[in-house]
Order: C-alpha cells, then sequence, then structure tokens
C-alpha cells in the first residue's frame, strides 16, 4: 500500500463544500451489507471508527471530548427502534452505534488550494500542515492507520480516488491488498468491540434528533461514549462500573470554562476539549471571513497540542 498524503488530508476533512455539488462519500464509517445500505443519521462523510480499548485509552488520557457517536438509519422495520421520529438500526432492539473523532471548523487549504476554507476537520488535523497531531503514538486510531487498505478490502472507492476525480493528482499510487486486514472487524467479531448496542433506547430521545442537526450535547456524547467504553466483546453485556467510569471521566475531564485541567490529565492531552471549543467560537464569529491557518498555532498548539513535523523532515 502507497499513498501520496502530502497536501491532502482528503480522509481527514469533510471537503465537499469545495465542489459546487456533492459527490457520494461511500463506505468509510457506513454500516453495509449485501443486502441493504443504511444511512448514517449525521452527515459527517469520514467517520472513522473506533475500537473499545481505544475509546478507554481516550477516556484514561483525558481527552473523551474528542469522541462522537454515530447512528444509522435502519434498512427495514425488522431491525428498527423508532426515537426522536427516526427509524434507527438495531441489534436485539438496542440501537447500535460506532465512536469516532468529532471535526470542528478549521482553516484549511487542502489538494494544492492557495487560500483557507472553513471545513470540518478532525480535531487532531493540524491546519497548517495537513498532517496528524496524534501519528505514530499509542493514540493514534488503528483505523486511520489502515486506511485506505479497509475500502479496497471491502471493494470501495477510495477517498484518495475521489479526490484525484475531484482535484487531479496522483494519491493511491499502490492498491494491493494482501488478505483481509486484521483489524477490519466486520460481522460478530465488530460487537463490543467497534460496532456499540445502546441497552436504554429511552436515554436517546433528543439524542438522535440533535446528532441530526448536527448539534449533539456534551452530555449525548458521554451517554454513547460511555456505553461503549463499558462494552465487552463479542457479546451485548455492558458493564455498569465502567460505564459510570466513563461517563465520570469524559463529564468531569475538563470544564466548560476552559479552566485548567486537574487530575489525571496531562499537559499535552488537556488540550483538546479547549481548543474544539475555541474552533467552534472563532467559526461563529467569522461572519465570513477566513483567518491563516497558521492561527492554529494560538488555538491547538498554546494549549499543549503536539506540533507536527512538516513534509520535509519526512522526505528521504
Amino acid at each position: 500500500m502507497e499513498v501520496n498524503c502530502e497536501g491532502c488530508a482528503g480522509c481527514c476533512i469533510d471537503w465537499r463544500a469545495l465542489l459546487e455539488e456533492s459527490r457520494g462519500t461511500g463506505a468509510r464509517g457506513s454500516m453495509a451489507d449485501d443486502e441493504a445500505r443504511r444511512d448514517p443519521v449525521d452527515a459527517d462523510a469520514n467517520f472513522v471508527p473506533l475500537t473499545r480499548d481505544e475509546i478507554r485509552t481516550f477516556l484514561e488520557r483525558g481527552i473523551g471530548e474528542a469522541l462522537t457517536p454515530r447512528f444509522w438509519h435502519a434498512a427495514d422495520e425488522s431491525e428498527a427502534v423508532t426515537i426522536d421520529g427516526h427509524e434507527i438500526a438495531a441489534v436485539a432492539d438496542r440501537p447500535v452505534f460506532f465512536v469516532g473523532l468529532r471535526k470542528p471548523p478549521k482553516p484549511v487549504a487542502p489538494f494544492g488550494r492557495e487560500a483557507e476554507t472553513w471545513l470540518p476537520t478532525c480535531v487532531f488535523l493540524d491546519p497548517t500542515t495537513l498532517q496528524c497531531r496524534i501519528h505514530g503514538d499509542d493514540r493514534f486510531p488503528d483505523e486511520c492507520g489502515a486506511y485506505p487498505a479497509h475500502n479496497l478490502a471491502l471493494e470501495q472507492e477510495t477517498e484518495c480516488e475521489r479526490v484525484e476525480a475531484a482535484f487531479g493528482g496522483e494519491r493511491l499510487l499502490e492498491a494491493s491488498v494482501d488478505g483481509d486486514p486484521e483489524t477490519l472487524l466486520l460481522g460478530s467479531q465488530a460487537l463490543g468491540g467497534k460496532l456499540f448496542c445502546h441497552p436504554d433506547p429511552d436515554r436517546l430521545e433528543g439524542t438522535i434528533e440533535r446528532l441530526a442537526a448536527g448539534e449533539p450535547t456534551r452530555e449525548d456524547r458521554a451517554t454513547c461514549v460511555a456505553v461503549a467504553a463499558a462494552s465487552s466483546p463479542g457479546t451485548l453485556a455492558v458493564s455498569e462500573h465502567h460505564r459510570e467510569w466513563a461517563r465520570e471521566r469524559l463529564l468531569g475531564a475538563q470544564d466548560e470554562t476552559d479552566e485548567e485541567a486537574t487530575g489525571e490529565e496531562s499537559a499535552d492531552d488537556a488540550w483538546v476539549g479547549p481548543a474544539i471549543r475555541e474552533w467552534q467560537r472563532r467559526y461563529a464569529r467569522a461572519d465570513d471571513e477566513v483567518p491563516s491557518a497558521a492561527v492554529a498555532v494560538d488555538v491547538e498548539e498554546a494549549r499543549g497540542a503536539p506540533e507536527t513535523p512538516g513534509w520535509e523532515c519526512l522526505e528521504d
């Protein structure tokens, strides 16, 4: 597998706004089978599902605010649970969901564009270099490292190919995949490991509607992330002890007033929640003005975000 990622980050950004007409977004973060395709409730084009163990690591490191759930519309009535007027895909009457990474608006200029544009961008992507701030460390999700191999294994179009079609250039340089990637997790092996079942559909009233509107609350995210962290791979079981621990870790990790983090959090990790909220504030006040991507130094790095090396450091 060989890809050309410099100046791209197409798999980390929802770049559809750069096109006059939105293109289809394929299977990344979708739930599909041979008979039906289930559309997600939210509108994220590049949703990256994390495993239960990765979710627990994020919570332990105090960066649970980087996480958000994804639910799907049911393919038919036999698998549906009705919540907020939506027919939600479920297993054993339990709504199923992924947990992935949030995309606050950031000023970015991918694909060789000269000017920045406000686009939904992965919380860990440095807008200046278009590199991942956690690449190569123990927080970097397996799904990110396996992309685009997973799409190729599923015989789905990759983001590399979509970028090539829309903006030109060569991104997917070599497309062979040997066997099935070990981290793909399909079918029953995904249950409780990457695909989670919420045991209390009534607690999702209001949550589904807000997810559909792109406005989930901190409590909405915590309710789902806690279930995922407390799930047992291969089963429907949810540990109440781990569920309460996870909920407290997320809700107590950082105060909404952006006060200095305390407790187990490290200075390197405590930047995530405040940076997301600052990006959201700046976007709301922007009034169609787009700042330089270099403002990320103040928004992220000044709060403790790890710097990225730049592409020149990776050249042979």
